[in-house]
């Protein structure tokens, strides 16, 4: 019996490791493609970032991985009658098939962790290496496309000399509090300041245009931007904290919601008391109630994020829960045959149910653990799978 789960478990193992090694570099190629592309990444920054993409590479490569080795091995067993030699030993077929669940159970334990340091360890680094290359990053982009921009910020330019940007013009972008501004120059100069995390913009010899006010300066002019503006990473979501995070956050935003809710409550109060109904009408009321719907959405999103990350990383165990079965049922050498049967119910099941779930409880429309769904779909058909390997 235990030459038996040995035998299987090994051939698992054997079939995983090669098939993930070949899908964790295609999928790392993947990302850093993405990025290169994004970013303008140079050859330096690229082998920088290859250790923080390998757990966002693993966590998109194990679940698929493991579905693979399991439909390959089992279907090969069944196709050459090994499993109906096994029965008619009056061994169990659950015998051959714990040895893939506990691995699987294990896997997925694992595969928690890399959603967690993908999240939050791989996207910290990814962020600091932008970060402070950034200078070189955009002096990359100008030369290349004339042009770099963000969410807060602009740059054009003529050309490019050297570290000389000729003709450049900056535009910032306007916020809450400050109308838009633009600033054009006969040349310019980007420098990175790591140790303050700035970006220092330096013209000499041009024109301020703020709000259609317009200014001419004939001497140099600096102005001094943080380093995550300058760069196309914008300030952490709930999505990139470690689990460890999660918890002391979702009470930091529930204590701010109910600082909130309780603003609100004495404005409408010194309002009706003062008779100054209009306030609650005015552009101010707008701007706090749209901070709160604000608040409450990160607030939920908070509260999503360990299911989130738990039910992604036991996709593995159910995805084996029902590919092994199926495998065997198929009883298919043609392994590739016997994955694509297995994986294309839950290309069209499992993951629409995923992101439903996830999209209506980052509304709040239902609860966290509406994210399970698809593992439980899944649970069920696996279960029910089994059921019929045991008794044909």
């Amino acid at each position: 019996m235990r030459l038996l789960t040995r035998y299987v478990l090994l051939e698992i193992i054997k079939v995983f490791a090669v098939t993930l090694t070949a899908m964790t570099l295609f999928m790392i190629l993947v990302l850093i493609s993405k990025e290169a592309y994004s970013q303008g990444l140079g050859l330096k920054q690229i082998l920088l970032l290859i250790p923080y993409l390998l757990p966002e590479a693993l966590r998109y490569a194990v679940p698929g991985t493991l579905l693979f080795a399991a439909c390959s091995i089992y279907g090969r067993m069944a196709s050459s009658n090994e499993i109906v030699a096994i029965k008619a030993s009056g061994i169990s077929p659950l015998t051959i098939l714990y040895p893939v669940w506990g691995f699987a159970f294990l896997l997925s334990l694992a595969a928690v962790w890399l959603n967690d340091a993908a999240s939050s360890w791989g996207r910290d680094g990814t962020r600091r290496v932008i970060v402070e290359s950034v200078e070189d990053i955009i002096y990359a982009k100008l030369q290349q496309q004339r042009s770099y921009s963000t969410k807060q910020f602009s740059i054009d330019v003529k050309r490019v000399d050297g570290r000389r940007l000729v003709r450049p013009t900056f535009t910032f972008n306007a916020n809450d509090d400050s109308p838009p501004a633009t600033i054009t120059c006969e040349e310019g100069e980007i420098r990175s300041d790591l140790k303050a995390g700035t970006l220092r913009i330096i013209c000499r010899s041009g024109t301020v245009d703020v709000g259609g006010v317009r200014a001419m300066f004939q001497d140099t002019q600096e102005y001094v931007i943080p380093l995550d503006e300058a760069s196309r990473h914008g300030a952490k979501p709930a999505s990139e904290l470690a689990l460890y995070q999660v918890p002391g956050e979702v009470k930091t935003q529930q204590q701010r919601i109910d600082q909130l809710k309780q603003d609100f409550a004495l404005k409408s109060a010194e309002a009706m008391a003062t008779g100054d109904f209009a306030s609650l009408a005015g552009g101010q009321w707008s701007s706090d109630l749209r901070h709160l719907s604000e608040e409450r959405v990160r607030y939920y999103r908070l509260l999503i994020e360990p299911d989130r990350r738990w039910a992604n990383g036991f996709s593995c165990f159910f995805f084996v829960l029902l590919g092994a079965p199926i495998g065997i049922m198929l009883r298919n050498s043609d392994f590739l045959t016997s994955f694509f049967i297995c994986f294309l119910p839950i290309l069209l099941v499992y993951y629409p149910l995923l992101l439903l779930g996830l999209e209506q409880a980052k509304s709040g429309v239902l609860p966290p653990w509406s994210v399970w769904t698809g593992n439980v779909i899944l649970a069920v058909c696996g279960v029910l799978a089994v059921a019929r390997v045991r008794r044909y």
